[in-house]
């Protein structure tokens, strides 16, 4: 779980100090690409770099990351079934809850990485869906591949899945949190998202 943690988090910021290689690019690449320009001007603008600028940098990072991944497809997609059974208050409150999750887990890894080269394979596009398909190469030459799901909302492509060689992030804490709501009930998996975020 560790190692896949990292791997994520190399993936949702796809981003940071990598070298990037456009292989193809199509509507959903040059979407993804734009928000990875942000926050390499982020990571490497000198003015933030000092340890008092940290809180001020990584709001801007999560800023940037907001404009592209689809929190609430996301959070609707890893509740699954249960997702129905829960009132308007809770889906804001799982939703932010969830995206506070991935936050403290995978976007705080950016500022840590440097030297991975990204190449941008390609996109496939169907009606409102697109998958785009991107090579990792680390610094110990291992090759990582990455696959963004992508939707279009309100004319803009957006983020709601990423599967790292074939480990889905959705699918990975839908099985978690399924495990937790069967076993125990949803006020529990709240209290646990909470716990994990500091709440």
């Amino acid at each position: 779980m560790k190692k896949y943690s990292v791997l994520i988090g190399i993936a949702v910021v796809v981003i940071g100090l990598f070298w990037a290689y456009l292989v193809y690019a199509g509507e959903p690449i040059e979407q993804i690409k734009k928000t990875t320009d942000k926050i390499i001007d982020i990571v490497k603008d000198p003015a933030l770099k000092a340890p008092e600028k940290e809180p001020e940098r990584r709001k801007l990072i999560r800023a940037a990351v907001d404009e592209i991944f689809d929190w609430d497809e996301m959070a609707k997609r890893t509740l699954g079934r249960h997702w129905r059974k829960r009132t308007e208050e809770e889906k804001k409150q799982f939703i932010y809850l969830f995206g506070k999750l991935l936050e403290r887990t995978y976007l705080d890894k950016v500022e840590g990485y440097s030297g991975e080269k990204v190449i941008y394979v390609g996109d496939r596009v169907e009606g409102n869906y697109a998958l785009v398909k991107v090579k990792i190469n680390t610094k110990q030459e291992t090759e990582i591949r990455v696959l963004y799901r992508m939707r279009k909302k309100d004319r803009k492509w957006m983020v709601y899945d990423i599967s790292i060689e074939g480990v889905s992030l959705i699918n990975n804490y839908r099985t978690q949190f399924n495990n937790i709501l069967v076993r125990s009930s949803y006020k529990k998996l709240i209290e646990k998202l909470k716990a994990k975020v500091g709440q």
